[in-house]
């Protein structure tokens, strides 16, 4: 377990030089720069804030002092948007907000996707199966931009029940919660379904079954441990994806989370923060996608890692 762990944390290395360079030169190849207006500046002017930012030195030396600079100091650089912040400053306050939101709907969609799978798989070919599955299919139909403002509308504006903006108590977090985690809890009830439904028609279920053992027992003892591992299969991705995929609920819910300067530095052309938002974002999708391999041992003591 040990050889393997460490392996796959060296192959980090390699990935985010890929990631790195292949965003460094899509963002190169983009027409216009930072510091393009509608309104022109003046050539000098121009000339003096490229020459501050090394921006006119080539390519490649550009891409080796970023990475140079990651290495030796981990700076992600300046942002071009604001003298007075830097990259760092950035995630170091921006990130945690995105990962609360982030965990909180993962922590909803678990809580709510897996009982709601099982109870259908249960009740398979029932009211309560057909119920569930409906309201699966209905939150993976609805996307978080339709969903997003039509519980503003709801909670906020009609009923008055709950704050619509901004990111303050757990009376903030509800709405924004609900939202990101709706299309992940409708994802995970319909994979729970269809995995238990699999498992105990296996031969190991129905001999349990024959030794007379409480059919309770034998579902969360026997069926569940098999049953879960599609599920966290996707639970790593699923949380990376949840993290890294809080944009739009960040806008519409205007919560001051990393997604919105992401957002913002793609249309300003703010090349280091854009750098250190994918990196980041490419690092946890591959410590998540890890985590799920480490889980798998613990669940299925049949698979082995050398």
């Amino acid at each position: 377990m040990q050889a393997y762990i460490l392996r796959r944390v060296l192959w980090v290395i390699p990935l985010l030089l890929g990631v790195s360079l292949i965003t460094f030169l899509l963002m190169h190849a983009v027409p216009g720069g930072p510091f393009s207006r509608e309104k022109q500046l003046p050539p000098r002017v121009v000339e003096n804030i490229n020459a501050k930012y090394h921006l006119d030195d080539p390519i490649w030396k550009q891409y080796g002092n970023y990475v140079w600079g990651i290495v030796s100091r981990l700076d992600l650089g300046p942002s071009y948007s604001s003298t007075t912040v830097s990259v760092n400053d950035i995630i170091r306050r921006h990130l945690p907000i995105s990962a609360q939101l982030g965990a909180m709907a993962l922590g909803l969609a678990i809580a709510v996707g897996v009982p709601l799978g099982v109870i259908s798989a249960l009740r398979q070919n029932t009211l309560v199966d057909y119920s569930s599955m409906f309201v699966a299919v209905l939150g993976v139909s609805i996307p978080s931009l339709a969903l997003g403002p039509l519980l503003v509308w709801l909670f906020g504006l009609k009923l008055d029940l709950l704050p619509v903006a901004l990111w303050g108590g757990p009376n903030h977090w509800l709405l924004p919660t609900v939202t990101l985690a709706a299309g992940s809890t409708a994802l995970i009830a319909r994979l729970t379904r269809a995995s238990l439904l699999q498992v105990v028609r296996e031969d190991y279920i129905r001999t349990a079954r024959a030794k007379g053992i409480a059919e309770s027992w034998i579902i969360i003892r026997h069926a569940m441990r098999n049953a879960l591992i599609p599920v966290v299969t996707v639970i790593g991705p699923l949380f990376a994806n949840l993290v890294t995929g809080t944009l739009v609920v960040e806008k519409i819910f205007a919560i001051p989370g990393l997604g919105k300067f992401f957002v913002d530095s793609i249309t300003a052309r703010d090349y280091p923060v854009i750098m250190g938002t994918v990196l980041l974002f490419a690092t946890v999708i591959i410590v998540a996608n890890l985590i799920v391999d480490i889980a798998y041992v613990f669940l299925d003591p049949r698979i082995k890692y050398t």
